[in-house]
Formats: structure tokens, C-alpha cells, sequence
């Protein structure tokens, strides 16, 4: 099972109607914006969003299966979130620097080490960011043991940030070739017992990072056998475990970490994503014998777990920890699986389906990008997740009416 991205088709009747709604603005022009093109935008200038949809400057509506990659658990305008910012914004404290203490972040360190096998919490600004500071903490670790051992393991397929330890850990020779060379020490196995087994070595390897689900690598969910085994391959070879569930994490499997659905319990969890509901913010959570070995001054960062960006993440961690939005996410999960496989036996044009919760993947008989820009066009925002697979990673608050009409969409689109 992966994630992937789906097209979909147009809104007309309702987008019209949206639209109606909407003063349109003056588009940006994409021939002119001073932005450092790294990215290749979508032609149309988003400037509003509202529950599960986005708007353009000409008032056109998208059904978003995206959410910001992941990101945008309660979709657009939510007022819980609205709400916690103007709490933050009250006390007038919107930056304190880490060299004093402020409750909003300690009560958010508070909640994840409550809800999870973690006994400390280090805050910082992105995904890349916190698998930096997880690859620093698993190899003072390893250095605790022994000089040798600081290598960092990743596995075929993986995705974990553009930063030189991550982008080296990342399964990308494309991306990896102009910043060559990258951190050293960190190699990527397959995805396989033996060939963990071969490169696990207990005398160099401090850390292996593990997505419970790869999701730019194709949405593909990593067997839990092969996870028991890396678990117990760690353990007994002194190995930091660390799952980076920056994507798959905080919901949107049906349980608040990813790591709950394996029979596993890592030693360092990473995330992001969609923990302070949009604003940025990352965290790695840890055992204690790993937090033990972390002294003032080994790590640090200027923003993490500001007062504005705690208040919001505590919000959003409360309302994803609901129950009830989990078992949702399980339920219309299952009917979201079966909905896609049942899509893709009817159109002919999707070789594989896989993903679990709110995290779909589809591999398609033709190029990804040409069905993301087709779903654009009909109004559906959709991802890719490799050259022929389509990503879907909708808002966890999205319906059953809604996730159906994405599908339509899209096997419209398809056909």
C-alpha cells in the first residue's frame, strides 16, 4: 500500500455557484515573480480557501485532495485554528527565545510525550529539519558507545528531506547529482530482512530511518513483519530506530502515529506536516536513553516552539487525538480503498491501488504529471509521487459525499 495522488473532474454546476461568491483578483504573473524557481507552479493564483475547497483570482473552486501535501488536516478557514492563533496573538508573544521558558511549549512537549513512548520533545521548523536533528541525536548515540559508530541507514524508495544528511538519506540520484558531495555516512538498503540484516552493522550503524509509509517514494506501506523484524534487528545491536511519520503521521493513517499500526515502537519519531496547522513547526520525539546523551549546546534552533506556533500545534494535536476523527479516518479509509480499486477496474488506465486512511496511492499507465494537470483543469487538486503515480492526501475532515466526488473526478479525468 502507498500514498498517491488522483486527478479529478470538474465541479461545474457547485463551482459555479462558489464562484459567483468570490471578487476576483489580480493574478500574479508567473513571467515576472521575483521567487527562486524551484518549483513549477501551477498557472492560477490561489487566494482563499474554505472547508475542503481552494479558490482561484478568477473565482473558480478546487476540490482539494492534497492539503497542502499533507498538511491541512482540517482543510481551509477552520475557526478552531482561527481561535488559537488570536489566543497567541493575545499575550502579545509571538517570538521568546529558547534561552527562556514559556508555557505554550511545554505544555505541547507535555501532551506528545503523554500520548506517546517518548520522554522528551525537541521543536523546530520543518520535516527536514527534524530527521537533521534525529540523524545528530541517533549518532551522538552511537559515539556513546563507540568512535565508530555514527553510520545512518535509509532504505529504497525513501523520502527525507532536502537538507545534506536527509537529501542523502533520500532514495533520489536526480536530486542528490548537482549537490554532490553530500553528508557522509549515510547509506540506503533495500527494503528487505536479509538485506537490513547485511548492512546493519552493530560495530558503525548509530540510526535507521524508516517511513511507516513512504509517501514522495509511491505511497508505499512498509511491511509490518519487516518492521518487527528491523525492531528487534536494532535492538539487539544497540541501533537508534527512528520512523519519520512527517507524512504519514498525525492521523492520517487512523491513529495518531503511524508507529501504533505496527506492533513497533521506535526510539525517535519525527514530524511536521500538519502539526501546527500550517504555520511552520517539526518535532522529534525520543526514548530516554536517547535524550539522555543530549547536552545544552549539542543542538538547537532560534524558532522552534515559539509561543504562537505551541498554542496552534497543541490545538491541532487535541483535535487529531479525537477518537472519533481517527475512527473516521479508518472507516472512510477502508471505503476510500475500496472506492479506488473499484475506480481503477472500471477505467482500465490504473495498474496498482495502494495506501491505508487518508494516504492513497495509484499508479497509472501514463505519465502522473499529465493527469495532475487534466484534474487542475477539471478542478481537482491532486499530487504525484514518482513519474507514474498519483498521490491523494486529502483533508482528514473530508466527507464520504466529498471523497466520492473526488473519485468521479478523477475517473473522469482518467478515461
Amino acid at each position: 500500500m502507498a500514498t498517491m495522488t488522483l486527478p479529478v473532474h470538474d465541479e461545474t454546476n457547485a463551482s459555479s455557484t462558489r464562484a459567483s461568491t468570490t471578487t476576483p483578483a489580480t493574478p500574479i504573473a508567473p513571467a515576472v515573480t521575483p521567487l527562486l524557481g524551484t518549483y513549477k507552479r501551477a498557472p492560477m493564483e490561489i487566494v482563499r480557501g474554505e472547508g475542503v475547497h481552494l479558490y482561484d483570482a478568477d473565482g473558480k473552486a478546487y476540490l482539494d485532495f492534497a492539503s497542502g501535501i499533507a498538511v491541512n488536516a482540517f482543510g481551509y478557514a477552520d475557526p478552531g485554528i482561527a481561535s488559537a492563533i488570536g489566543e497567541a496573538l493575545s499575550t502579545g508573544l509571538i517570538h521568546v527565545s529558547n534561552l527562556y521558558r514559556t508555557a505554550p511549549g511545554e505544555r505541547l512537549a507535555q501532551a506528545l510525550v503523554d500520548r506517546s513512548f517518548a520522554s522528551s520533545v525537541f521543536f523546530c521548523n520543518s520535516g527536514a529539519e527534524a530527521n537533521e536533528g534525529a540523524f545528530k541525536i541517533a549518532r551522538k548515540f552511537g559515539r556513546s558507545i563507540s568512535p565508530e559508530k555514527t553510520g545512518l541507514v535509509s532504505l529504497r524508495g525513501a523520502f527525507h528531506g532536502r537538507l545534506f544528511a536527509t537529501l542523502a538519506a533520500t532514495d533520489r540520484a536526480a536530486y542528490q547529482a548537482p549537490f554532490l558531495p553530500l553528508a557522509p555516512g549515510v547509506s540506503i538498503t533495500e527494503r528487505t530482512v536479509e538485506d537490513l540484516d547485511a548492512t546493519l552493522d552493530a560495530k558503525t550503524i548509530a540510526g535507521v530511518i524508516v517511513e511507516p509509509v513512504q509517501g514522495e517514494g509511491g505511497v508505499r506501506v512498509i511491511d509490518h513483519g519487516l518492521l518487527r523484524e528491523l525492531r528487534a534487528m536494532t535492538k539487539e545491536r544497540n541501533i537508534a530506530l527512528i520512523f519519520d511519520e512527517i507524512q504519514c503521521g498525525l492521523g492520517r493513517t487512523g491513529t495518531l502515529f503511524a508507529y501504533e499500526q505496527t506492533g513497533v515502537v521506535p526510539d525517535m519519531v519525527t514530524l511536521a506536516k500538519p502539526l501546527a496547522g500550517g504555520l511552520p513547526m517539526g518535532a522529534i520525539l525520543m526514548s530516554a536513553p536517547l535524550a539522555a546523551v543530549m547536552s545544552p549546546g549539542d543542538h538547537g534552533t532560534t524558532f522552534g516552539g515559539g509561543p504562537l506556533v505551541a498554542t496552534v500545534a497543541l490545538h491541532v494535536l487535541e483535535r487529531l487525538a479525537d477518537p472519533a476523527l481517527l475512527e473516521q479516518v479508518r472507516a472512510n479509509g477502508a471505503w476510500l480503498g475500496e472506492e479506488l480499486n473499484a475506480m481503477a477496474r472500471r477505467t482500465g488506465r490504473v495498474r496498482a491501488v495502494r495506501g491505508v486512511g487518508y494516504m492513497w496511492g495509484l499508479d497509472v499507465v501514463e505519465q502522473a504529471g499529465g493527469v495532475v494537470s487534466r484534474a487542475l483543469q477539471a478542478g481537482l487538486l491532486i499530487l504525484s509521487a514518482g513519474d507514474y503515480t498519483l498521490r491523494l492526501l486529502p483533508p482528514l475532515v473530508m466527507t464520504r459525499d466529498e471523497l466520492k466526488e473526488g473519485i468521479d473526478i478523477l475517473e473522469g479525468v482518467l478515461s
